[in-house]
């Protein structure tokens, strides 16, 4: 038998929901999606990331059937894994998760077997961003139009840059979830997640890029989903040469913009107040767009007015995060991870210097952490950016096939 190091990370897999809206016939986590269940796709990501010990709640009955799956996909880390039966409720689940925890443990992840195609990169991540007293989730922008009604009535718009969609694992100092866990129970209120419990007890909870392949699977649509992305993910894509699977592929954008916009200049992820904004069917932010052609070039998805032009309304206004997270769940959709983006613009203002870093985390949190760089240059008065009249850009970004050592 292989002796394993003691873990300091747990993660807890909430896999005891009844399934209801799937309708499936059997609890969500056992229903199948390919040749293997949801909770086994869920474990594949979880065993695939950093050693954990890893605790799955199962439905009361079903306990042997969660065994199974445990012990395939846990392969020389089966000593790391239990299953113990889950509650009436997911808080009750994740509470009888938390009490099977190891002395050894200092960070909790919780995770919903239902998003099951989650990268083992997001685990780790999570994982790593955990801080004292301070709860991670991951989380994605929210791109949709959103609207407050009252009945069937359109009250007003909601600005979705205030909101972000929330997914698992999230992640949690031990005791100060077991904190949060005991307080809630005291006072016998039932929360959504465990974000909220966790800062319903006072804690902060912080967030870091999430990633489109983790997606709850609730519906049979969503279910649908998950069978083509499986389906589609052993092959590459039929614009990747069989015969070079591996190699990075380049993409080259070009985008160009007049002043003339209503509101403030936004460029390069940033609002720039006092400057003269841009016009455009969106923000007019011609270096996230000129990125976003250079991403989809490389990943030959055609290019941004074919997935953000005006036949799509919901993009109208849309800022950068919105559009760069969009075209990073589009490559990843299509079997690609992203390398690095640069770029380059040409104007008299603004003036860049002074808030490049600013800019570049903001461009690379959108992309989910890959390198961003910018530069600015002017064109000594020539052309139309030399004479003040708008703004040109040009972007390179490498990508690669998912499938790349």
């Amino acid at each position: 038998m292989t002796l394993l190091p003691v873990p300091h990370v747990a993660v807890i897999v909430v896999a005891a929901g009844s399934g209801t809206r799937l309708a499936a016939g059997a609890p969500k986590a056992l229903v199948g999606i390919d040749g293997r269940s949801i909770l086994r796709h869920a474990l594949d990501g979880v065993f695939a990331a950093a050693p954990a010990q890893v605790i799955v709640v199962a439905p009361a009955g079903f306990e042997g059937d969660a065994e199974t799956e445990v012990r395939e996909a846990a392969g020389d880390r089966v000593d790391l894994a239990r299953v113990v039966v889950g509650g009436d409720t997911r808080q009750e689940s994740v509470a009888a998760g938390i009490a099977a925890l190891w002395g050894d443990v200092r960070t909790v992840l919780v995770h919903d077997a239902a998003r099951a195609l989650t990268p083992p990169a997001q685990i780790d991540a999570v994982a790593a961003a955990v801080a004292e007293g301070t709860g991670i989730i991951p989380a994605l922008p929210v791109i949709d139009t959103l609207k407050r009604v009252d009945g069937d009535s359109i009250v007003a718009p909601v600005d979705r840059s205030e909101l972000a969609a929330a997914q698992t694992p999230q992640g949690f100092p031990r005791a100060a979830l077991e904190a949060a866990y005991d307080a809630a129970a005291a006072a016998g209120i039932e929360y959504t997640d465990d974000a909220a419990l966790f800062a319903a007890a006072g804690y902060t909870v912080r967030h870091i890029p999430g990633d489109a392949r983790a997606f709850k699977i609730t519906t049979p649509d969503d279910l649908d989903r998950a069978r083509r992305l499986l389906a589609e993910a052993p092959a590459l894509p039929l614009h990747v040469p069989a015969s070079a699977p591996n190699l990075p592929r380049v993409g080259l954008g070009t985008d160009v913009h007049a002043f003339g916009g209503e509101g403030d200049l936004w460029l390069a992820g940033l609002r720039w107040p006092g400057e003269p904004a841009l016009s455009g069917h969106s923000d007019g932010d011609a270096v996230a767009h000129a990125i976003v052609d250079a991403l989809l070039g490389a990943a030959g998805l055609g290019d941004i007015g074919e997935h953000f032009g005006t036949a799509h309304p919901e993009y109208a206004g849309a800022h950068a995060a919105v559009f760069l997270a969009h075209t990073r769940e589009l490559l990843g959709e299509a079997g690609f991870v992203i390398g690095n983006v640069s770029a380059q613009f040409q104007g008299n203002r603004p003036r860049f210097s002074a808030r490049r870093a600013e800019a570049e985390q903001a461009l690379s949190d959108a992309l989910g952490g890959a390198p961003v760089s910018v530069t600015a240059t002017t064109t000594d008065a020539l052309g139309f950016p030399g004479r003040g009249e708008g703004i040109a850009v040009t972007a390179v970004a490498l990508v690669f096939p998912a499938t790349a050592p």
